[in-house]
């Protein structure tokens, strides 16, 4: 009987977790807009505000490298600095994508300083097409080669509230 209740425990433990991880949020009402964005890499939060006052924040995940500044492409580090959404790709890799307008100047120049291509492709993502599954189970490591990461849903609220020109800060 014991067994039969621990190998139970073992088939069931997996699929309460991605129940767990995969729970509705509270979505933002419908005519909403978001004027600026603030990510904070020490605390793995997206805020989306409007009117200076905070709508909603995400936990995210960021490149497998989080903390300091992008300088060189392949480095795994997210950018730091001030950006705007410029693109919008539907048919990305990932769950919806928002570009990043990474590299500005700043970062070109401290790129060419350190003898590097500073890279770009930056975006704003839903988790990897396919793998919608993980839920919120993706922040518990920094994955990303240095963008920023949230659930598909919460990427869908962010596309669905967030105008390409709106500016994001990337905080250390």
């Amino acid at each position: 009987m014991k067994r039969v209740g621990f190998v139970a425990a073992l088939v069931l433990l997996p699929a309460g977790i991605l129940v767990l991880a995969n729970l509705p949020f509270r979505a933002l009402p419908d005519g909403v807009r978001a004027d600026r964005i603030i990510v904070e890499k020490s605390r793995h939060r997206l805020t989306l505000v409007a009117n200076g006052q905070t709508l909603t924040s995400y936990p995210v995940a960021f490149g497998r490298s989080a903390m300091g500044a992008k300088v060189c492409q392949g480095d795994q580090r997210t950018p730091e600095g001030n950006y705007r959404i410029d693109a919008r790709n539907p048919r990305s890799a990932f769950h919806l994508g928002l570009h990043i307008s990474y590299p500005n100047a700043k970062d070109r120049a401290r790129s060419r300083r350190a003898g590097c291509r500073p890279g770009g492709e930056i975006m704003l993502h839903g988790l990897p097409n396919g793998l919608g599954w993980v839920g919120r189970l993706h922040r518990l490591v920094d994955w990303t080669s240095g963008c920023i990461a949230v659930t598909n849903p919460e990427i869908g609220e962010i596309w669905r509230v967030v105008p390409v020109g709106t500016p994001i800060e990337i905080r250390p």
